[in-house]
């Protein structure tokens, strides 16, 4: 049997029954569940189900098989204010529609069988079954596979490795929650601390604005179930370490000031404060630690607390920003361990008492506990105490460590059996005998982490390292004997990938799996030595994941590689289900629901041309309307409904609006305001519906799409997008494991949409079409894992920090094609067309904006609300990833936080052009500009020169792939710079290239990660040469020029493994083959290219550099072949590798016509490089807000926010000069930004960009929620609110 499935009836209670909800209340009392979701399955009063929500720390969700029931329920509740936090669904009567460990406590007034309730309790839950006057009382036993995680490095003893058999590689979604994002990528990580502990998970975050890291952080001691990821309780954190620290730079130590231990939690709530002993359950502070004030570390084993207290101030203390981005380097040596005493303070942890003390110097992250010892490194040696009574048993020979050590970084000590293990970062690590101290064995230490603390993890028996650090380094782990030190296991990566950096923070580990984070998050099973890698994931900045509870956890993060992909928010991610199987066809049957007026006729009223009839006014989403307002912008009227509102749809005579967190629709007098009817769904309903002849048409968190009939609510259908119903917790609240986003795309009576959130999780997205008038399903097509075109794993088309697009959004379409954020997708059969990315190089993709398919979209999202520094709307086509990408979309395409556009222009709020960088500060503007994407020279790799006007490209594939073969290059090249990539096929571990370095050529090749050069003796001459380098099967390399051997030599091996990067002409877009920049780029003209799998001699090398034309005949034997008299990457081999070009001009050839990489000069018109971006404003304008709505209305723009009141390079000035009064300015700005000013309007002319007219709002609009229709400006605030103005 499942362990999830093993019960243990503890007891039948008999109680009373009183009357109503006080029974209610009563069974949640008695059942012992302190927080999280109940589950009311059968109840009969919605009164009584909503009182089970004893206070905050619960929310409630009642089951009835009566559909009728249940929409009586909810309008009773939602007319009573309660509906959210307590919600009421249908359900079959005999399954649950939950996932699996979702529930903390069921009451049961039906029958449903035990299995079923045990399969969606979470561990340790708790259901009670009415049963003849009493309550039968089953509680799920927790699982012993399951393990929690009650320190930084999982337990005392300083070995992140959880005894934990269930987390495995990511397959299912268990919940998301908030924040969507960390606060900054160039500044300290949002979240310092987590740990988990008795079905609970507790962290350190900063829940501060992300609008602007320079504003007050707001930390939070928070409290989530682990399970299902309900929010238990909050805790103000009362100060904390700066949040303007740099990048990459920890602190670690922040790390270990939390720690779990079962129902109590140890913890400082300041930065100075003292250790304090809090209820798990309820938040409420036990007592505090006398003594332990400025405590910097905190460990707990067996009863003993042991706290590292710092005396005097931190040596980060004084710490202030100095550069825009460059702070990182100070911390490398201006900020580092000032090597002075500490105190270990030991006290008893359920008294506080105070037991002993132990001063010595003691280095960052190395004290670690287990059995009756305690061990810490103290500079120069390895010092072990017991640890009841401090009494030193012996201090080691030196145990060498680097010689600063920054705080992003600190030694490592492991105590495991009989052996402690260090690692100094010294490239060394040692193992001691536990009893004695003796050095027992010393070994390589591989670099490992990235700006983190050493990795030093003992799994199954053997202690581990591996080179991950550099994308560059083999990856290969080595398992040794912890005592002997001796080599029992080694392995490398079995995959073909692209590796990035390690993230900034330690790889972990269970008992089943190593898991680095080399590029996303990496599952690595040792016993099988297979590597599953998940570059659409990460861990957050500082921290890293957390494999606890049968889970993995991933914090939000603050990056934008792979932004149309990575998951956001804070993400709990399960192995595939053992009780669960997705059926490969799912059945109909039950998923199209007839509602009560689906026979009725539907008045087909049109949507006309002054009304707004879907998000943002039209399938474009083009947030205009050709007609202008109608008088003055004086109040009409306003509509208050409370709760968090969406965007508008209005239509003839009302205004359709989703109360969003209450899932209820409204439906209001345009004219007056007054509320015409509601309708409320499953789950929220996030943007407003489309209307179709009559027809509102939207989807629901619920994984449903509904069908009102607009005149007065009434359900004419409803469908199932989500192949099954099941439900999870996302951002706070019950919803399908496939949403389904409240705008879905209407044309020509078709219903086209995403249900689901992710293409790798929960078998991937769903894109359906319905048909509008009868809910009959047209088409639903699988977006999942798998290559459309190859059917791999479509992992294998990412290129550095390029990935296609996996995440759903609200679709939109220019009539010809639908849109997917950037994903463009055939309209009649659902065929995902042009699948990117385009290319590995940031610069380039970002660059692709030109040609047919140019639309609105926003790559993390419309509704992304976040203000978040790497997020922004694009008029274009593509979307490039990276600290080097997220910025190169706006360079070449109108882009910024919101847009609208007409047929000629595109009106938009976005950043200054200067600020299109890697930058702390941005100031944003009001702008038009022409809609046309601007001539712009094509960028180089890596974004740094534009040297090149061209990328071309082969991505890899079987017939190019030179593993264990001879390889011949052929070409002509006519150079009109001194150095650059001509060729590059792969990267650091296998490849080869051809380069120029001051016109001399080289041949490089690259073998398991050994190089070997070799080089002419005299530049190449003016004019064209033809140059020919041959790889020998014996390894021999030789390089011709002009039919004469000028250079030779002999390669370490041929190429070993399949290079991962593909081939590239004139740039090396991937990791170098070579010792060259990245940005090495070849300018000039190329012809008759050859590369093929044979050792090509002397003599017809020769030969081909006499008669290029005759040379043409070898084509045949060649693997790739190039005339480019086309002029395109076409492919005239028999292996057909067809390659991508794009920004190419045409020259004459050597032979026929040549490609020509020119120098990027500057082109006439729009603004230059100098100014940050080729595209050519019309206008721009400082504007006093921020937009978060905007609308335009013929030749009017509107737009909206909270009041900008702060200039971001003068206080990040008068931060640098520890000017405190800019603090209030600061703050200001802060409490503007959540409404304290109320908010602006402005009318602003689209000629110009003179602003004819500037209103006060009482409150600040919802993120997009303006719309014009009927002469009038329409706005859903913040304040729940609905406001007219105009057409008086």
């Amino acid at each position: 049997m499942n362990p999830y499935y093993r019960l243990c009836i503890l007891s039948m209670l008999f109680l009373a029954l009183p009357a109503g909800a006080e029974l209610a209340v009563d069974a949640v009392r008695s059942s012992g569940v302190q927080g999280g979701l109940v589950v009311h399955v059968g109840g009969r009063d919605p009164e009584e189900t909503a009182a089970l929500r004893l206070n905050d720390r619960y929310m409630v969700q009642g089951l009835s098989v009566d559909a009728e029931a249940v929409e009586k329920a909810r309008n009773t509740l939602h007319a009573k204010g309660l509906y959210g936090p307590v919600s009421m669904e249908q359900f079959n009567g005999r399954s649950l529609p939950y996932i699996e460990n979702f529930v903390n406590l069921l009451v049961v007034e039906g029958e449903v069988a035990e299995k079923e309730l045990l399969r969606v309790l979470v561990p340790e839950g708790v259901a009670l079954i009415r049963r003849d006057g009493g309550w039968k009382r089953i509680v799920k036993k927790r699982p012993e596979e399951i393990d929690d995680w009650t320190h930084y490095f999982h337990n005392p003893s300083g070995n992140a490795v959880a005894q934990d058999r269930e987390v495995g590689p990511p397959r299912r979604l268990q919940w998301v929650g908030s924040p969507r994002w960390s606060r900054h990528h160039d500044r300290m990580a949002s979240m310092s601390a987590l740990v988990s502990g008795g079905g609970r998970m507790f962290y350190i975050m900063d829940e501060g604005s992300r609008v602007s890291i320079q504003l007050p952080s707001s930390w939070q001691l928070i409290a989530r179930d682990a399970f299902n990821g309900a929010v238990l309780w909050k805790r103000p954190i009362t100060k904390w370490h700066s949040q303007l620290w740099p990048l990459k730079s920890g602190p670690s130590q922040l790390a270990r000031r939390l720690v779990v231990d079962g129902d109590r939690l140890f913890v400082t709530r300041s930065i100075t404060g003292p250790v304090e002993n809090i209820d798990a359950a309820t938040g409420e502070t036990r007592g505090v630690f006398r003594g332990s004030e400025r405590a910097e570390e905190i460990v707990h084993h067996e009863g003993l607390l042991f706290a590292l207290v710092r005396e005097g101030k931190s040596e980060l203390e004084d710490y202030v920003p100095k550069h825009n981005t460059g702070d990182q380097a100070r911390v490398r040596s201006e900020f580092v361990w000032n090597a002075q005493p500490r105190s270990i303070r030991v006290y008893d942890a359920e008294s506080g008492k105070f037991l002993w003390e132990k001063k010595d110097k003691i280095s960052p992250l190395s004290l670690s506990v287990a059995g009756d010892v305690l061990v810490y490194h103290d500079g120069e040696n390895v010092a072990c105490l017991d640890r009841r009574t401090g009494e030193q048993r012996w201090r080691s020979e030196k145990a060498g460590r680097r010689t600063l050590i920054p705080f992003n970084f600190a030694p490592r000590l492991v105590l495991y059996k009989d052996v402690v293990l260090y690692a100094g970062g010294d490239n060394k690590m040692q193992s001691y005998d536990l009893k004695t101290g003796k050095r027992l064995w010393e070994a390589t230490h591989d670099p490992s982490g990235y700006q983190s603390p050493q990795d030093l993890l003992v799994v199954a028996g053997l202690v581990w390292s591996a080179p991950l650090t550099s994308g560059g380094h083999s990856g290969v782990y080595t398992g040794r004997d912890p005592r002997t030190g001796e080599v029992r296991k080694q392995f490398p990566p079995n995959v073909k990938t692209y590796w990035f950096h390690h993230r900034c923070y330690i790889a972990k580990a269970t008992e089943r799996f190593l898991i680095p984070s080399r590029t996303g998050i990496e599952f690595v099973d040792f016993d099988k030595e297979d590597w599953d890698i998940n570059h659409w994931v990460r861990g957050g900045c500082l921290y890293g994941i957390m494999p606890a509870n049968g889970l993995t956890y991933a914090p939000p993060h603050n990056c934008a590689c792979y932004p149309e992909a990575k998951l956001y928010g804070f993400n709990a991610l399960a192995p595939a289900s053992k009780t669960f199987k997705l059926p490969a066809k799912i059945p109909e049957e039950g998923r199209l629901t007839e509602g009560p007026v689906f026979a009725e006729p539907v008045d087909e009223v049109l949507a006309g041309k002054d009304d707004w009839p879907t998000f943002r006014g039209n399938v474009q989403r083009s947030g205009a309307s050709a007609e202008g307002l109608v008088g003055n912008l004086d109040a009409s009227w306003n509509a208050d409904l409370g709760g968090r509102l969406s965007a508008l749809t209005i239509v003839k005579d009302k205004v359709y609006v989703a109360q969003i967190d209450q899932h209820t629709l409204h439906a209001l007098s345009s004219s007056t305001g007054e509320k015409q009817w509601k309708f409320t769904a499953g789950a929220r309903i996030d943007s407003p519906p489309a209307y179709w002849k009559g027809r509102l048409v939207f989807g629901s968190a619920d994984g449903y799409v509904y069908c009102l009939r607009a005149k007065d609510g009434a359900l004419i259908w409803k469908f199932r997008a989500a192949p099954v119903d099941r439900r999870l917790m996302a951002f706070e609240q019950i919803e399908s494991v496939w949403p389904v986003h409240g705008t879905v795309l209407v044309e020509d009576g078709v219903a086209s949409f995403v249900a689901g959130r992710s293409t790798f999780l929960d078998h991937g997205l769903r894109y359906l079409q319905l048909d509008v008038k009868t809910g009959r399903k047209l088409m639903e097509r699988l977006m999942d894992h798998r290559d459309p075109e190859t059917g791999d794993n479509i992992q294998n088309r990412l290129q550095t920090l390029q990935m296609q697009v996996g995440l759903p959004d609200i679709l939109s379409s220019d009539g010809e094609h639908t849109y997917l954020r950037s994903q463009k997708i055939d309209k009649k059969t659902g065929d995902r067309l042009e699948v990117g990315p385009i290319s590995g190089n940031a610069a380039a993709q970002g660059g692709a904006q030109k040609g047919e398919g140019t639309h609105l979209f926003a790559p993390m999202g419309f509704l992304d609300d976040t203000y978040f520094h790497r997020a922004y709307w694009v008029f274009g086509k593509n979307f490039a990833g990276g600290h080097n990408g997220y910025y190169q979309a706006g360079k070449y395409a109108p882009a910024g936080r919101m847009l609208v556009f007409n047929e000629d222009k595109v009106y938009g709020f976005g950043r200054d052009p200067k600020y299109l960088r890697w930058t702390t500060t941005i100031e944003h503007q009001l702008f038009g500009a022409p809609r046309e994407i601007p001539d712009a020279p094509q960028p180089a790799a890596g974004g740094r020169r534009t040297r090149s006007s061209a990328l071309v490209t082969f991505k890899p594939r079987e017939s190019l792939d030179p593993t264990g073969k001879p390889v011949t290059v052929e070409c002509w090249v006519f150079p009109d710079g001194p150095g650059g990539v001509v060729l590059a096929h792969g990267g650091p571990l296998n490849g080869y290239a051809v380069t120029l370095k001051k016109r001399v050529p080289s041949f490089q090749v690259r073998s398991e990660e050994k190089l070997t050069v070799i080089s002419g003796k005299v530049p190449l001459k003016k004019g064209w040469s033809h140059l020919a380098a041959v790889l020998g099967a014996d390894a021999s390399m030789q390089l011709f020029v002009n039919g004469v051997l000028v250079s030779e030599g002999k390669a370490s091996g041929l190429v070993a493994q399949t290079p991962v990067q593909g081939l590239d002409l004139a740039m090396d877009s991937g990791s170098s083959v070579g010792e060259y920049r990245m940005d090495h780029v070849y300018t000039g003209l190329l012809d008759e290219l050859r590369v093929s799998f044979r050792e090509l001699g002397a003599a017809e090398i020769k030969r081909n550099y006499e008669d290029p034309l005759k040379a043409r005949a070898s084509n045949g034997k060649a693997v790739l072949a190039l005339s480019f008299d086309t002029p395109t990457a076409k492919d005239e081999s028999p292996a057909k590798n067809d390659g991508a070009l794009s920004g190419v001009e045409v020259g004459k050839g050597r032979q026929g016509k040549a490609i020509w990489f020119r120098k990027g000069n500057k082109k006439p018109g729009g603004n230059q490089r100098s100014s940050g971006s080729y595209v050519q404003r019309d206008w721009d304008r400082q504007v006093p807000l921020f937009a978060q709505g905007m609308v335009l209305a013929g030749d009017t723009l509107l737009v909206a926010g909270p009041p900008d009141i702060m200039d971001e390079e003068y206080t990040f000035e008068r931060i640098m000069a520890e000017d405190k009064e800019v603090d209030r300015v600061l703050k200001s700005q802060d409490e503007a930004l959540k409404g304290a000013a109320g908010g602006k309007l402005l009318s602003v002319s689209v000629s110009s960009g003179d602003q004819n007219e500037e209103l006060k709002l009482d409150a600040l609009p919802v993120w997009d929620g303006m719309a014009v229709a009927d002469g009038s400006l329409f706005v859903a605030t913040k304040d729940g609110k609905v406001q007219r103005f105009g057409r008086k």
